[in-house]
């Protein structure tokens, strides 16, 4: 009997489908896990071999934690709204509804036939309006609430209006207000002045920000989506530009986002990248004077974490879009500031940050040092932000590199407040040295002179102690169509919240995907929707990561039309307990996901405070490129050398070098390959023989190069895991996708080894089928061997698939099955428990064994092995026999034997008795464990 993998896979995946056998209940008795995956976007172009490497391992871990007794939540679904979802529907001419469903179809068709264990009764999507009602029902939370500064977390809104109310702005619950009023004065402002007070401290507020805009794809763009000063998708251009915006004040919960992460099992990489992106640090906020050029005096504020260095101070920087710098630049000077800003609304933040290029310009005003009144030139320059700390920075050549540079470059003479630690070449940032040239601070260890200068600033009234924040409040909308409707109403200047009970606000049908005027978006369009009860709706839709926020909870409770999980059920399933995927998302999603679970249990609404447990990242599986350069061969061979080129890019990728791909082989050669090199290749299978002889000329050559990139079908080097599982088999697939390395690390695609695997399966079925004889599968006994050899593989799977290490018990797999063929062993009391164990990696294979072996129920609720150390306890030993130091033989003795016993027992033996050769023993050395020597 063959192993038929085609059949045995479709049959029994149609059997899970048709039986839901992997439908999941929520049984508060049992222990429960809750394995989840990282929320997938289901492009156009379906999955690639890269893809399933974390659902893979998702699913191993899911299906073994069920057969060791645990209620498994193990589900999957779409993130189907956002701006790609949206520019593939424009691209193609098809609504983004319709091919955002062709995409799903697609995706679901090849998850199945890779063999997961999912509950596809809990699926969900974001773009679905029974999903995204709850989505606009957590934005209203987070709308109606402020974050409470007493009790240290989220709190309704109508707390704080209470307090004005009664207190005015003299109240702990908050930061200051932007303005100072009485209880009086705030009953006496308008409804708009008092809703402009209170957007200032809503967890979802609205606010005018400055945005990378993108004409051509009329929407704001994150700043990873910027790459030099062009789009990412498309190569549009993007300038700068000042929009309406909505915001999550994710600032609030900077600490807690901190604190959090101590009681998470995310990797040491993964913590350092949430702290650093995060970014608090503690230091002085100072208000420097500025030398006015006209009546009105002006002040720079400025964030440091080296008050210290105060008097180092030669020259500030100020960001280049505050409005400050229409307010100070001298008449002299504004048209290089014009010219520079116009540079500089071409730059994403990004490319601003990374920029190793000096540029500025300087405004022609000055500011004043607080303490000795020293001039200090203020200038522009694209390496200081808006939105980090003030847009401000004072500058310390002689302690910091950028400002060194900077310095150099443009001239500006730098003051040496640290001695000998600097030597007019090398900036030093130490904290060490003895302050020079500082005025009252001269004498002072710089460490020390930090708070002196700090409660020296806070007596004069111009600076204070402050903790600062690189993260900055979250960007949540977008000037598109594809997203979720915000629940709001604008009236007068107001926002307005829609009812409960009008929710799902749902997306209204449009054809034309065009933005509105003024970069508005398509929403605007529609004046009948748009204009609604006196008042307009928001316009605007939420950005991608609004609906996967949230999506882990939402799966607990799919169906429930009255919440968006009921409390029992989120008190059961609670933290997921493995959350896997890439390290793509480490910190936006991450950080926006943990905030809205700490705003939800702030409000009562869950019982825990982080979504996710422990986190696994997977590593990425790369893909070859290869890079053919057509130009280096002369004319005549153009043609002929084109058309070895299967599949290219018509870009020029580098160079004159284009992509290409040739069939399953790929040139891995790099430099010039001559026709000698490129014969030799041909025979060594680095290259398939072209079908189309090249006519090499004398000074003829291809120019090969090879990289290792991101598997992307734009760069031809991308698998379909329908094709490997078509020719190998969806166990073979998976298998092998372990069998590559460890899971967290990124690793080339490379298909040499999977027939391997393939053949392992069918050395598999072979102890229990033969092809001629047929069945050979038995009820004997088993021995010792062959339950040690069982024993021994229930110990190294069970540690290895507990600590994720897939590709160790796959080698460990293969090991156990050489063992029992080399043993001989067909018996179904090792064989069955064998089939548990590899069940989860291997699940349709065994599914099929199990059945054979005259099982009606599933595998997947059997009772996994129980690993018995009896079995692989030691009982012998194999020595060493040496002749007058010399080893001559080996023999196996039992453990508790005594020296006498082993002593007639070595010289019975015949080898022994060969090379004794007759002559008497002088003496018989036995070190118990470790060797026998015989002396003659």
């Amino acid at each position: 009997m063959e192993y038929d993998f085609r059949k045995i896979e479709g049959y029994w995946q149609d059997q899970w489908k048709s039986k839901k056998i992997y439908r999941v209940e929520n049984e508060f008795s049992k222990p429960k896990c809750y394995v989840l995956d990282m929320f997938p976007y289901p492009s156009g172009s379906g999955l690639h071999v890269g893809h399933p490497l974390g659902y893979i391992a998702s699913d191993i871990y899911s299906r073994y934690k069920r057969l060791k007794g645990f209620n498994v939540l193990h589900p999957m679904g779409y993130d189907a709204f956002g701006l790609p979802a949206e520019q593939y529907a424009i691209e193609h001419g098809i609504h983004p509804a319709v091919s955002t469903e062709q995409n799903i179809n697609n995706f679901r068709k090849q998850l199945d036939n890779i063999g997961f264990c999912y509950d596809w009764d809990r699926t969900l999507r974001t773009s679905d309006a029974n999903y995204y009602k709850w989505t606009q029902w957590i934005f209203l939370q987070l709308f109606k609430s402020f974050y409470n500064r007493q009790t240290n977390k989220a709190a309704s809104i109508e707390v704080l209006e209470k307090a004005f109310k009664n207190n005015g702005s003299d109240t702990l619950l908050c930061q200051p207000a932007s303005i100072k009023f009485s209880a009086d004065e705030w009953n006496a402002f308008s409804e708009k002045e008092q809703q402009d007070i209170l957007m200032d401290y809503r967890l979802a507020f609205c606010g005018i920000g400055e945005v990378n805009w993108c004409e051509a794809l009329g929407t704001v763009l994150a700043n990873d989506e910027v790459v030099n000063g062009v789009s990412e998708r498309g190569g549009h251009p993007v300038i700068k530009k000042k929009l309406r915006q909505w915001y999550l004040r994710i600032t609030d919960y900077a600490d807690r986002l901190l604190e959090g992460l101590n009681r998470v099992e995310f990797s040491d990489a993964m913590k350092e990248m949430q702290t650093n992106w995060i970014g608090k640090s503690s230091g002085a906020e100072i208000d420097f004077a500025i030398k006015s050029h006209t009546a009105e005096q002006s002040v720079i504020k400025v964030y440091t974490t080296r008050p210290d260095t105060i008097f180092g101070v030669d020259f500030m920087v100020i960001a280049p879009e505050l409005d400050l710098v229409n307010t100070i630049t001298t008449a002299e000077q504004i048209p290089e500031v014009e010219k520079y800003l116009a540079f500089v609304k071409s730059r994403s933040e990004r490319e601003r940050m990374s920029e190793k290029k000096i540029s500025g310009c300087f405004t022609g005003a000055f500011a004043i040092n607080p303490f000795d009144g020293r001039e200090i030139p203020v200038w522009i320059s694209e390496y200081v932000l808006a939105g980090y700390g003030t847009g401000a920075i004072m500058a310390v050549p002689c302690g910091d590199e950028r400002d060194h540079k900077f310095a150099q470059y443009f001239n500006i003479p730098i003051t040496n407040i640290i001695g000998d630690y600097y030597k007019n070449e090398e900036p030093n940032a130490t904290k060490e040295a003895i302050l020079q040239n500082s005025g009252f601070l001269n004498g002072m260890v710089m460490k020390k002179a930090v708070d002196v200068v700090i409660d020296k600033l806070e007596a004069m009234g111009i600076g204070k102690r402050k903790i600062n924040y690189k993260m900055r409040d979250a960007a949540f909308s977008r000037q598109r169509y594809w997203g979720e409707p915000f629940p709001i109403v604008w009236k007068e200047g107001i926002a307005f919240p829609l009812k409960e009970s009008e929710l799902p606000l749902e997306l209204p049908a449009l054809e034309d995907l065009k933005p509105g005027k003024d970069g508005e978006g398509p929403l605007s369009n529609l004046n009948d929707w748009k204009n609604y009860d006196g008042g307009e709706r928001e316009i605007n839709t939420m950005p991608g990561y609004a609906g996967s926020s949230w999506y882990f909870l939402r799966y607990m409770d799919p169906q429930n039309n009255d919440c968006f999980a009921e409390r029992k059920v989120t008190d059961y399933w609670n933290q997921v307990d493995v959350y896997i995927g890439g390290t793509e998302h480490a910190v936006g999603h991450l950080l926006y996901s943990r905030m809205w679970t700490k705003v939800l249990f702030d409000l009562g609404y869950i019982g825990f405070d982080e979504p996710f447990k422990k986190l696994v990242n997977q590593g990425m599986i790369t893909g070859k490129s290869y890079f053919f350069n057509v130009e280096t061969i002369d004319s005549a061979e153009k043609e002929k050398a084109g058309q070895l080129i299967t599949s290219y890019n018509k870009e020029s990728a580098s160079g004159n070098f284009m992509r290409f791909r040739y069939g399953h082989k790929l040139v891995d050669n790099t430099g010039k390959l001559t026709k000698e090199a490129f014969s030799a290749a041909i025979k060594e299978g680095i290259i398939e023989k072209p079908e189309i002889p090249i006519d090499w000329g004398k000074e003829a050559y291809i120019l090969v190069k090879e990289e290792s990139e991101k598997m992307s079908k734009s760069k031809y080097n991308v698998d379909n895991p329908d094709d490997i599982i078509l020719e190998y088999g969806a166990d073979t697939f998976r298998m092998y996708e372990m069998f590559l390395g460890p899971v967290e690390q990124s690793k080339p695609w490379d298909t040499k080894g999977i027939e391997g695997v393939h053949r392992f399966l069918k050395k598999l079925w072979r102890l229990f089928f033969d092809e001629i004889k047929g069945r050979v599968w038995n009820e004997e006994q088993p021995n010792a061997a062959e339950l040690k050899t069982l024993h021994k593989t229930i110990k190294k799977i069970e540690e290895d698939t507990e600590r994720f290490s897939f590709n160790t018990t796959v080698s460990a797999f293969m090991v156990c099955v050489n063992e029992l063929a080399d043993l001989k062993c067909h018996k179904k009391e090792i064989l069955e428990p064998l089939l548990i164990l590899l069940a989860p990696y291997a699940p349709h294979i065994c599914e099929e064994l199990w059945q054979v072996l005259g099982n009606t129920e599933t595998i997947i609720n059997s009772n996994y092995p129980k690993f018995e150390a009896k079995f692989v306890a030691e009982s012998s030993k194999e020595y060493p026999v040496s002749i007058n130091g010399r080893v001559r033989s080996n023999i196996t003795l039992a453990l508790d034997i005594t020296p006498e016993q082993a002593e007639q027992l070595v010289l019975e033996n015949e080898v022994i008795q060969k090379w004794l050769e007759g002559k008497p023993l002088k003496k018989f050395i036995f070190v118990k464990g470790r060797m026998i020597n015989l002396v003659i």
